[in-house]
Order: structure tokens, then C-alpha cells, then sequence
């Protein structure tokens, strides 16, 4: 019997796009594991977290996508965004500042 599966080009080089940025993150942080998470219609987060703490994240069309891309890339993926993983990013002035102004509705004044 033949292999009936059909590849679609589009998305392939999207996971290969999306495998060489997560490995550029990778290269500039020492190392980095993610977690992919479902975002909606607008399809699946791939959160990066480094090794220096550095993070950062990028968006996929699909959570096939998306895992495909960091299979690809090779990182250690989580099932979710908690404890030991979450405890592993570092975040400056900046990232708090935001995050306050985001609860009181607005830009930090500080």
C-alpha cells in the first residue's frame, strides 16, 4: 500500500523558520527549553526560556506547527508553564514595571 500522506510546502517551511529562530534563541542563551501552548484561533505559543534566564516567544499558525518546530530544534519542551521551569526566568525592572502597569490598568510611573 502506498503512503497516501500529503505534505503541505507552506507549513514545512514554516516549521523549518520557526526550528531556526528557536535555535538562534538557543545559540544566544546557552541552551533553552520551551513549552507550547494553545493561543486560540491564532494557534500555538511557543514560550523559550534560556539558560541565562533569558526568555522570549514566538508564535505558530498551529500546535502541530509548533511542535514540530521544537522537535526540530531538539529543546526540552514542558507540558506546562510551572515551578522548576517558570523559576528558571529573570526578569529586570522592566518586565515588573509592566507587568504592575498591566494590573492597575495602564504604564507604570515608576
Amino acid at each position: 500500500m502506498a503512503d497516501t500522506q500529503q505534505v503541505d510546502p507552506k507549513a514545512e517551511r514554516k516549521v523549518a523558520k520557526l526550528a531556526k529562530q528557536i535555535d538562534a534563541f538557543a545559540k544566544a542563551h546557552g541552551g533553552a527549553e520551551g513549552q507550547v501552548a494553545h493561543i486560540g484561533e491564532r494557534g500555538a505559543r511557543i514560550v523559550l526560556v534560556g539558560e541565562d534566564g533569558g526568555w522570549g516567544d514566538l508564535v505558530a499558525p498551529s500546535r502541530p506547527i509548533a511542535e514540530q518546530a521544537v522537535h526540530k530544534a531538539g529543546i526540552t519542551v514542558h507540558e506546562a508553564f510551572d515551578g522548576e521551569f517558570a523559576g528558571k526566568v529573570k526578569t529586570g525592572r522592566y518586565e515588573w514595571a509592566r507587568m504592575a502597569g498591566i494590573q492597575v490598568g495602564g504604564p507604570s510611573n515608576s
